[in-house]
């Protein structure tokens, strides 16, 4: 783990947090800490924190998360009055160290990150515990009844605990958690992604009236699904660029192979080139600006779904009002991709033809490309109303002072 937070760009001296030893003072007043594993579960509650902090002046915050592109990403979106360490480890010296510094007034613990040391510690220390986003796949469940027991004993200590789906509401009922709750997505609550005006103004001026379509958090064995289908949607729309972005920006070598085996030419965005008119592929190989992708392209391939990765966060393209598609495999978010076909506002493709068919029916009929962007912004802008449920259940676990 030390040599890949350094080998990401992490400063060396914030390398003791994983030890517990804290690199920032704790401020005055109460402290909430969220904890979160990676980039998408530390980026899901972001806007919970900023609403939070509307609520109440004398509120501070902490996020903590393991790896060193969640730090990254972070450090540059925290909200007023919060503060990002890295998580310490699962020891008792460690996060005895850290519990001892930041003495936190209550715990928030994101999705299923379980580490015994820190909740059970945590949770001896007296400090308020909730659940948030809590998922358990079937498969997962089979595996908690082996141990059933621990299971209980564990997620006993949360005395919130927010499901992101009805099924893992169900799961933690039969453990004998009754007080389990499903509720929104925290992901649908996250908003808009930031995005640079300036940037986004200089994609506008050179790209023109080009007509373009997006794929986002590519995986491998996906490039390739969405190589092919632009080689075919060329053919109608000669020029038509496709912004491709990998999911982890350190596989652009093998993504430039099958761009140049494909025949196609790109342009690289860490080049600081923008695309010119020769320009198939523009591949963004940079982390932190998917939200300017998604405000740029009219149509998005959200990725992670046409191969068993379980899908991505469908809400940030749709709270850019870029149109959705997406493949048949998205498992983590089942219960929203069902209400996303409720809702007529994303479309299901199964593989290359389908998806070239699925994009070119909405660059040839602008009629229908409006309405698809109407339909999935109106669906991200109906999630919003549980924000302040779910922030006011969290206050009412903080003691009054």
């Amino acid at each position: 783990m030390r040599a890949k937070l350094l080998a990401h760009g992490t400063e060396r001296a914030r390398l003791r947090e994983r030890l517990g030893h804290a690199t920032a003072a704790r401020p005055d007043g109460r402290l909430i800490w969220f904890h979160a594993a990676s980039v998408g579960e530390s980026l899901s509650v972001l806007r919970l924190i900023e609403h939070m902090g509307h609520t109440d002046a004398n509120w501070n915050f902490l996020i903590t998360s393991g790896t060193a592109t969640s730090g990254k990403v972070l450090s540059n979106r925290l909200p007023p009055r919060c503060q990002h360490q890295f998580a310490p480890l699962d020891s008792r010296a460690a996060v005895g160290r850290f519990l001892t510094h930041w003495r936190p007034d209550l715990a928030v613990f994101v999705e299923s990150e379980f580490w015994p040391q820190m909740l059970g510690m945590t949770h001896a220390a007296g400090v308020p515990m909730a659940l948030l986003n809590a998922r358990i796949s079937d498969r997962s469940m089979r595996g908690w009844k082996r141990f059933d027991r621990t299971a209980r004993h564990l997620l006993g200590m949360f005395t919130l605990i927010h499901c992101q789906d009805r099924r893992t509401e169900a799961n933690l009922h039969d453990l004998g958690l009754d007080h389990a709750r499903a509720g929104r997505n925290l992901k649908s609550l996250s908003g808009p992604l930031p995005h640079d005006a300036d940037a986004l103004a200089r994609m506008h001026e050179a790209l023109g009236a080009r007509p373009l379509w997006l794929a986002s958090s590519t995986h491998p064995g996906e490039d390739e699904i969405m190589l092919a289908a632009h080689a075919r949607l060329l053919e109608r729309w000669p020029d038509l660029l496709l912004i491709l972005v990998p999911r982890h920006p350190e596989r652009t070598p093998d993504i430039d192979a099958l761009i140049a085996a494909a025949g196609l030419s790109a342009t690289r965005r860490t080049t600081g080139a923008l695309p010119d008119a020769r320009t198939q592929i523009y591949l963004a190989d940079t982390l932190g600006e998917t939200g300017l992708w998604y405000r740029l392209s009219p149509i998005t391939c959200l990725c992670g779904s046409f191969v068993p990765v379980g899908g991505h966060n469908p809400y940030e393209p749709a709270h850019a009002g870029s149109a959705l598609l997406h493949g048949p495999l998205h498992a983590n978010f089942a219960d929203t991709y069902g209400e996303l076909r409720a809702a007529v506002a994303s479309t299901e493709v199964e593989d290359a033809s389908d998806l070239a068919e699925a994009v070119a029916g909405l660059l040839a009929d602008p009629a229908a490309l409006d309405g698809a962007q109407a339909r999935i912004e109106t669906f991200a802008h109906a999630q919003e109303d549980a924000l302040d449920a779910l922030a006011l259940d969290l206050s009412a676990l903080i003691d009054p002072v």
